[in-house]
């Protein structure tokens, strides 16, 4: 018989506190130890950070970020939620906010100024010791975040044109950990008050004469991109050539930073979650529960506020009907199912085509295409399930007529939707508006109310039929 498994040693009290992190520190700061409730968080991992940062109340966050050490407070907000840590930056004095903002990495600062209410993140610039560092910050976080200048990092490797491949080899000798930190993976030729010239790749670096000038052994007029291109036309550069990392310019062609691979599928990543927000009506941005209430409320009312309006065209229809509903009640049964099977696959289409288009994939006037492979797509879906639904109404009332009548709808309403679902995005994105946000509202109204009528109106031809 096997042993009997050792007994548990593990404290209770202390397996409890560590599913529920942030009790002992509400604790700590309700107690006036935030220096101790500091120490603990420092301690936790990055997940249970993340955790109990979102289970305390925003005075309780503001404190505990205010009794860290700036370096500490830093990767504490560099692993919650960018709104979470925006707000906490807002609630706390601007002099702490700003030894914070001096020591976070890459673009994360520029980052969260950008999403602070304006007269917050002026007086948290106007608080850093460092001019030039402000005003570098205050520029990179007046770009879009989705371009190339609110993406790039502006740490890298740069050397004059006159400088020789000694020179290079010997300053990134030298400092060796300041560009290991920068995770350099090539060395940028500068001309004249800055202007890019050129690219060396280490290996063409290491294996140069050291006498021998830099502008003999770079590339020349190397593939750079500008700081107002947009999240579009890097994501298309980065998916035709593999680069690594791409150097970023100023109009005038001064070199300002570098934007990698990875930057830009980060980007990609946090569009695809922002547009499964729009999709499900969440507006304004990420929403957390830790938001104040009013805001929450805001963001969703904007979405469902002018759904009832839409939903109110839809019922108009069945009010037209209203005789024909009376006479054939099993109809009441059908409409909702027509409506919302079209409507599923008219979000299959719009799915693909939102999809398409982010890839790069079609343009927004080919129209005919999507009606060509959506309209056979439709016929043989809707073939199928209206023959589905009509031969289970005709067999449940008995009556062939009805199985016509809600197989016919169905089939006639998927058709349109896909149609419709294909198109739809094009049209808005033709339009300069987002696709995601306004395909979904615009594709239920159509697909109910166009449900409701082939129902209702190829029933009222047939009623004598149906009764």
């Amino acid at each position: 018989m096997p042993p009997p498994p050792p007994e548990s040693t593990a404290d209770p009290v202390e397996e409890l506190r560590d599913e529920r992190p942030w009790e002992s520190l509400a604790e700590m700061l309700e107690a006036g130890d935030a220096a101790g409730a500091a120490r603990e968080l420092a301690d936790l991992s990055v997940e249970a950070q993340r955790l109990a940062m979102a289970h305390l109340s925003a005075d309780s966050q503001a404190t505990l970020v205010e009794s860290l050490q700036p370096e500490d407070a830093a990767e504490v907000l560099e692993v919650l939620p960018e709104a979470q840590a925006v707000d906490i930056l807002e609630d706390l004095p601007s002099e702490t906010a700003a030894d914070i903002l001096e020591v976070l990495r890459g673009s994360t600062g520029s980052d969260f100024l950008r999403e602070m209410d304006a007269e917050d993140s002026a007086a948290i610039l106007a608080e850093l010791d460092d001019p030039e560092e402000a005003e570098e910050l205050r520029t990179r976080s007046g770009y879009e975040w989705d371009t190339a200048g609110g993406l790039m990092r502006s740490r890298l490797a740069s050397f004059p044109e006159t400088a020789t491949v000694g020179d290079v080899l010997a300053d990134l000798g030298e400092n060796a950990e300041t560009y290991a930190d920068m995770d350099v993976q090539y060395v940028y030729v500068t001309g004249t008050e800055g202007v890019l010239r050129g690219v060396l790749r280490l290996r063409d670096l290491v294996m140069a004469p050291r006498p021998s000038p830099v502008s003999r052994v770079m590339i020349a007029d190397p593939v750079r991109v500008k700081v107002s291109d947009d999240f579009e036309s890097l994501r298309q550069l980065f998916d035709e050539k593999n680069y690594i990392g791409l150097p970023v310019v100023e109009e005038d062609g001064v070199l300002v930073g570098v934007i990698t691979r990875q930057a830009v599928r980060e980007a990609t990543s946090e569009h695809q979650t922002e547009d499964f927000l729009h999709t499900q009506g969440i507006l304004g941005g990420e929403e957390l529960r830790s938001m104040p209430m009013a805001a929450r409320c805001g963001r969703r009312l904007a979405w469902l506020g002018p759904n009832i309006i839409l939903n109110l065209v839809a019922a108009s229809v069945i009010a037209m009907y209203e005789d024909t509903l009376e006479a054939v009640i099993a109809l009441a049964v059908f409409l909702p199912i027509v409506s919302d099977m079209s409507g599923c696959s008219g979000n299959q289409a719009v799915a693909v085509s939102i999809r398409e288009l982010t890839l790069g994939l079609i343009r927004p006037t080919e129209y005919l295409r999507i009606v060509w492979k959506e309209g056979i797509l439709g016929v043989v879906n809707g073939a199928v399930l209206g023959l589905l639904l009509g031969t289970i109404a005709g067999l449940w009332k008995d009556n062939v007529y009805l199985g016509l009548v809600v197989g016919g709808a169905l089939c006639l309403n998927t058709i349109l939707s896909v149609l419709l679902g294909g198109m739809v995005p094009l049209f808005l994105k033709r339009l300069k508006v987002d696709p995601a946000l306004a395909s979904g509202p615009i594709l239920t109204t159509c697909t109910d109310m166009c449900g409701f009528f082939l129902v209702l109106n190829l029933a009222s031809s047939v009623l004598s039929k149906l009764t």
